[in-house]
């Protein structure tokens, strides 16, 4: 029979922990966790919820897995598993990995094989930062990592429609959003070419959050083409740990006098005012607009990169790499 042990304090049980013993479970027969004493758990916790309360709570989830368990109080970061036992698996978190490769070497020089750690990557909060008990006690999300207060977002340019796209599209997956426009300098030009794009939204994203939540990042730039110069918006988010996810919208070829321009040295404002008198202070419906007789407005347009951007953070367990 192939034994697993996990460990932990489960203070406020949450998804993190149960993502934790569920791992636990689907990597052997039977599931043995070392819950840590209130003695134990003091010395590293500000607020701790009394053993027998976490024992009960953490019991009820185990006990409909239907599989073996077994709940054993633990007083040492190790329990006994550095010495010689039963348990030949361990799963853990990233956060405990320093601690189960200090117990393998522990047993190695006891002459001891090391146990096969299984990893378990963090389950994230509706802001990408993990799920812990920590933010549950202070009131900020709640056990499935939904946030109790309002998703803060900089937004790294003054321009209104960015900023409108961001929050209509944020609107639209938070139930309470705070958006607000930060001017920033980044080292892309004023037009950029290519790659440029995607750089241009990655540092306005970066040079914007500050304390917030999300800064996000959007920048238009000229793609060539074998049929000529598309235009595509890309959108950048970075979150407090500094992942970045990144999107961009619809692509649409300019007009060939635009595109002779821009390969000239013009930005692409500067050339539809001098072309078609249009948009005249830069930050009215766009390009788009004027080429689709008004279907399709810059906003809207920027809407879908800021959608395509945040994608990975509406289906979190689907991108493990975030």
């Amino acid at each position: 029979m192939r034994k697993v042990g996990v460990g932990g304090t489960f203070n406020a049980l949450h998804r993190g922990h149960k993502a934790l013993l569920d791992k636990a479970f689907l990597s052997g027969d039977e599931v043995v966790v070392g819950l840590t004493t209130d003695a134990f758990a003091a010395g590293r916790k500000e607020k701790v919820i009394p053993y027998e309360q976490r024992r009960t709570e953490l019991e009820d989830y185990l006990r409909a897995k239907g599989r073996p368990w077994a709940v054993v109080p633990i007083d040492t970061p190790a329990g006994n598993t550095d010495q010689s036992s039963d348990v030949s698996v361990l799963v853990i978190s990233p956060e405990t990995l320093p601690g189960a490769v200090a117990i393998n070497d522990a047993r190695r020089e006891k002459g001891l094989e090391p146990l096969e750690l299984v990893m378990t990557p963090h389950v994230l909060a509706e802001d990408c930062v993990p799920i812990s008990s920590g933010r549950i006690m202070s009131g900020e999300i709640d056990g499935e990592g939904r946030l109790l207060r309002p998703l803060v977002v900089n937004v790294g340019s003054d321009n209104r429609i960015k900023i409108d796209a961001v929050r209509n599209v944020l609107t639209k997956l938070y139930s309470s959003v705070e958006v607000r426009g930060v001017k920033v300098v980044t080292s892309v030009p004023e037009q950029p070419r290519g790659e440029q794009t995607r750089q241009g939204a990655m540092e306005r994203a970066r040079e914007s959050i500050g304390p917030a939540d999300f800064g996000i990042g959007l920048e238009a730039g000229v793609f060539d083409a074998p049929d000529g110069l598309y235009d595509v918006q890309y959108c950048a988010v970075i979150d407090k740990r500094g992942h970045y996810t990144v999107g961009h919208g619809s692509g649409f070829r300019y007009p060939p006098a635009v595109a002779e321009r821009v390969n000239e040295g013009w930005t692409v404002g500067r050339s539809f005012r001098e072309l078609y008198s249009w948009e005249k202070d830069g930050k009215k419906e766009g390009a788009i607009s004027y080429l689709t007789n008004g279907v399709l407005k810059r906003t809207e347009l920027a809407e879908q990169a800021v959608l395509a951007a945040m994608v990975p953070r509406i289906k979190r367990d689907l991108y493990p790499d975030l």
